[in-house]
C-alpha cells in the first residue's frame, strides 16, 4: 500500500508530522500554521526549518481558499479550544455557519468544499471538549459529531493520558478519528458491535489497549438539526453524556468508560533529564526558594478583589520539587521564564534546584532534542511550543494502527 497523503492543520512545530512520519507510512503534502496574535510567526519558522518551506502555508486558514489545498487521504490537527456553537446566517446560502475565528469551522469548510474528501481525519483536543461548555455539557462535541456525520463520516474517540501507556508526561487529551463512508473502515465500523469496536477492534484500541470490561454502553441519538442541537443539547445542565471513549455512526452515539491496560516499559521524569549539562540560568537562586515554596504550597487565605471585595481563597499543595520517579506533570504554555510559579516544573539535582531546559521539555513530548532550537527564538517561546504540543508517541502509535487496519480491511475485502 502506498503512503497516505496528509494535510496538517494548526501544525505548531510539527508534532503530528513527526509522529506520522516515524511510521514510514505517511507523507505530508500540505501544512498550515498561523498564530493570529503575533507578528513573528515563531512556530511556523521552526516548522519550515525542520521540514522545509515547500507546501507549507503561513496564512490565516480562514482566508486560504480550499482550492489551494491539495487533495489528501487524511486531515490531521490539534485545533484550538473555543466556543463551537452554531449560528444561523441568512446571508449564507447553506444556512449554517459557526462563529468567525472559531477554527473548527475551517475544518468543516474544507471538508464540505473538497470534491475528493479526505478518507480519514485524525484530530486532537483537550479532554475538556467532551464536557464543554459548562452551561450545556457535551454540546460542543455533539456539534462536531453531528456535523461530521452530515459530511459523511463516522467517528471514534478516546481520552488518552500518555503516562498511562509508559510515556514520560501525564498529558490527557482527546483523540478522535473519522472514517468517510466511502472507506472500507467505515463499513467495518458500521458492521461491528459498538462495544467490540471501542474495546478491541477499533483503531484507537488497537494502538492503546483497554481492559475488556463489561460495563454498560450508553447510547443516544443526536438531533438532526445543528441549530437545534446547539441550542438544546443537554440544556438541563446535567453531566456530559460523553464518556472517555465511544463511536458515532449515522447520528447514533455509543459511549463507554474504558480503563487503560499497559505492562510495558515506563519512562519517568529522571529518565529525560540532561544530567550535568543543564545551563546555569535554569538554577533557582536560594533567595527565590521561599517564593517557589509559597506558590507550590497549600493556601487558605482571605484575598481582596480590585473593587475591595473580600473572599476566601484556598488551594492544595503541589509536590515540590517534582517527583523524579514518576512521569512529569502536564507541561503548560507558561512553563518558560525565571519567575517563580505554581505550575512550572522544578527538579532537585546535585547542584541545586532548577527549572527544566527546553530539551527536557521536548523529551517530555517525545520530540527530537533541539527540535525547536532556532536563532532568534527564546527559551520561553520554546517552552510555550511544548505547552501547546502533543505527545508524539501517541500520534505514532495511532497512525501505525490506522495504517495496519486499512491494509488488513483491504486484504479481507480482496480475499
Amino acid at each position: 500500500m502506498q503512503k497516505l497523503k496528509v494535510c496538517e492543520l494548526f501544525a505548531g512545530v510539527g508534532g503530528f508530522r513527526l509522529g506520522l512520519e516515524k511510521t514510514g507510512r505517511y507523507k505530508v503534502v500540505w501544512s498550515n500554521q498561523w498564530e493570529p496574535s503575533t507578528k513573528m510567526q515563531h512556530a511556523s519558522l521552526v516548522y519550515e526549518a525542520r521540514f522545509g518551506a515547500n507546501n507549507h502555508s503561513n496564512s490565516n486558514i480562514e482566508e486560504v481558499p480550499t482550492s489551494e489545498i491539495p487533495d489528501h487521504d487524511i486531515l490531521v490537527g490539534g485545533f484550538p479550544c473555543q466556543d463551537y456553537s452554531v449560528a444561523t446566517s441568512l446571508k449564507n446560502s447553506k444556512g449554517l455557519l459557526g462563529k468567525k475565528g472559531v477554527l473548527w469551522w475551517s475544518i468543516h469548510r474544507i471538508l464540505s468544499e473538497k470534491k475528493n474528501k479526505p478518507k480519514y481525519l485524525f484530530l486532537e483536543n483537550v479532554d475538556r471538549l467532551l464536557k464543554s461548555p459548562s452551561t450545556q455539557r457535551g454540546r460542543d462535541f455533539a456539534i462536531m459529531l453531528r456535523s461530521l456525520n452530515d459530511l459523511g463520516y463516522a467517528v471514534e474517540w478516546r481520552v488518552i493520558n500518555a503516562a498511562e501507556y509508559g510515556m514520560p508526561q501525564r498529558r490527557r487529551r482527546v483523540f478522535f478519528m473519522a472514517f468517510h463512508k466511502s472507506t472500507k473502515l467505515f463499513k467495518s465500523l458500521k458492521k461491528s458491535s459498538p462495544k467490540d469496536w471501542v474495546l478491541e477492534d477499533g483503531v484507537i484500541s488497537t494502538a492503546f489497549a483497554v481492559e475488556k470490561n463489561s460495563q454498560n454502553i450508553v447510547t443516544f441519538d443526536l438531533a438532526k438539526d445543528l441549530v437545534a442541537l446547539s441550542n438544546h443539547f443537554n440544556a438541563e445542565k446535567g453531566l456530559s453524556p460523553f464518556l472517555n471513549s465511544g463511536i458515532c455512526v449515522n447520528g447514533k452515539v455509543s459511549t463507554l468508560k474504558v480503563v487503560p491496560t499497559y505492562d510495558g516499559k515506563r519512562t519517568v521524569l529522571s529518565d529525560i533529564l540532561e544530567n550535568g549539562s543543564a545551563p546555569k540560568n535554569l538554577f533557582i537562586d536560594e533567595s527565590d526558594v521561599p517564593k517557589w515554596e509559597y506558590l507550590k504550597g497549600a493556601k487558605k487565605e482571605i484575598r481582596r478583589t480590585k473593587a475591595g471585595f473580600e473572599y476566601n481563597y484556598s488551594e492544595g499543595s503541589m509536590v515540590f520539587p517534582d517527583a523524579l520517579d514518576q512521569p512529569s506533570r502536564t507541561i503548560i504554555t507558561g512553563e518558560g521564564g525565571k519567575s517563580p510559579s505554581r505550575f512550572k516544573h522544578v527538579v532537585q539535582t546535585k547542584k541545586g534546584l532548577r527549572r527544566l531546559s527546553p530539551v527536557e521539555l521536548e523529551r517530555l513530548n517525545m520530540f527530537p532534542d533541539n527540535h525547536t532550537l532556532l536563532e532568534g527564538i527564546p527559551d520561553a517561546k520554546r517552552a510555550f511550543f511544548m505547552g501547546n504540543a502533543l505527545v508524539v508517541g501517541i500520534v505514532e502509535q495511532i497512525g501505525s494502527a490506522l495504517f495496519q487496519k486499512i491494509s488488513k480491511v483491504e486484504k479481507q475485502i480482496q480475499g
